[in-house]
């Protein structure tokens, strides 16, 4: 599939991510049964769902109202088709899914039409409300979350899901602010955190690392990720392919750490008497990929994606 191909296959200005490598990674089957936990606005979908017959199935997924209604509006028409609002991590858990998949895809981290609507308030560049939950009918809004934990647990969050080594400096600044007024804007948090930190020749804006931090922490996203790839597993039939495109490498890692973990043998321990016996249910389908240079010039959101493919072995019934 070309560059250009990719463009027409967009949906009102959405451009999906690695198309043609999910398409490829995917190997889908004319009756085949896919899932897409993260439907967003649908350009992978579509894409499956151009591949299926008429006893092929596509189960879509996603925790944003919006990106159901949105599904709803386009594919509730489609047989097909079947639509679930609801967390990937539950997967397993969908009764749609009982009978077997040939296929899973996982889109990680936050859509570009969340990022781009001011009052979703994932984006440091458009002040909004500060929220950042990809479903805004459950948990604590990022705001809340600042306004109750205490200086250390927002650290150790920034730290750990941010890599942000001003960490403490900016908890710190945080608590103090809050303790005047509440933090409630993006733009707010956005100007503080980059009065906080020390200047620096860094080209991506002060507020980047937080920002992802607060996210994935408020969202679940890794504890998520870990559930969603174990439901993957338990729910693919023998040679159902698993592909996961990731955007920072704490998503990766787990991707990456998931897949070996599940096709090759644990390194052995001398100090056991007899040797564990290790069977594989996974085999990786190549290396990593990375979107290529045209992609990236069209769509700039496409230069961290990593996407992983894997297979589940085993006998097919």
């Amino acid at each position: 599939m070309t560059a250009g191909d990719q463009v027409r296959t967009a949906h009102a200005g959405h451009l999906p991510v690695m198309f043609a490598q999910v398409m490829e990674g995917l190997q889908v089957k004319a009756n085949g049964t896919y899932l897409d936990g993260t439907f967003g606005r649908g350009g992978h979908a579509r894409g499956v769902l151009q591949r299926l017959g008429p006893e092929g199935r596509l189960l879509l997924m996603d925790k944003d109202p919006e990106a159901i209604a949105h599904a709803e509006r386009e594919f509730a028409g489609d047989a097909r088709v079947a639509i679930r609002r609801g967390s990937f991590a539950a997967l397993a858990q969908w009764q749609a899914t009982a009978a077997g998949l040939d296929g899973v895809l996982l889109d990680l981290g936050v859509s570009s039409p969340q990022l781009d609507v001011a009052e979703r308030g994932f984006s440091f560049g458009k002040d909004g409300p500060l929220d950042m939950r990809m479903d805004p009918d459950s948990g604590e809004s990022a705001a809340e979350w600042l306004a109750r934990a205490d200086e250390r647990e927002i650290a150790d969050v920034l730290w750990t899901y941010g890599e942000e080594r001003m960490s403490r400096r900016i908890a710190r600044a945080i608590v103090a602010r809050r303790a005047d007024k509440p933090l409630l804007r993006t733009a707010e948090l956005a100007e503080l955190i980059a009065s906080a930190m020390p200047r620096t020749g860094e080209k991506i804006h002060p507020a980047t690392r937080s920002f992802q931090a607060i996210r994935i922490h408020v969202n679940r996203e890794l504890a998520d990720l870990e559930a969603g790839l174990e439901g993957a597993l338990a729910r693919l039939n023998p040679g159902g392919r698993l592909a996961v495109i990731s955007f920072h490498s704490l998503e990766d890692r787990i991707v990456k750490r998931f897949i070996a973990a599940h096709a090759k043998a644990p390194p052995s321990n001398r100090r056991l008497p007899v040797a564990v016996a290790f069977t594989p249910t996974l085999k990786a389908i190549g290396d990593a990929q990375r979107a290529d240079e045209a992609e990236t010039a069209a769509n700039p959101r496409a230069r961290s994606a990593v996407l992983r493919v894997a297979e589940k072995l085993g006998a097919a019934a």
